[in-house]
């Protein structure tokens, strides 16, 4: 695992000894798991939500009906089974 160096402020740096010691975790896993977290939330955040995902793809498919296709291409799974 790389190591890295940062600053944080001292009240910081002692309340995360505080809580690993409470924890009775090494100080470094409460950054990586707050790193982590962070980072899961960004990417929550800058996903797109289902409505915006409904409207950039309405339109995309040409080809007729779709619950009709979709109901032939089954029938096809049925008539091999």
């Amino acid at each position: 695992m790389p190591r890295t160096i940062v600053n944080i402020d001292p009240e910081d740096k002692r309340w995360l000894d505080q809580e690993a010691k409470r924890r009775r975790v090494p100080m470094t896993r409460l950054v990586g798991e707050a790193v982590s977290e962070y980072r899961m939330r960004q990417e929550r955040q800058n996903r797109p939500d289902l409505e915006t995902l409904l409207a950039d793809t309405r339109g995309l498919w040409h080809q007729g009906d779709g619950l009709d296709w979709q109901v032939r291409l089954r029938g096809e799974w049925e008539d091999r089974a």
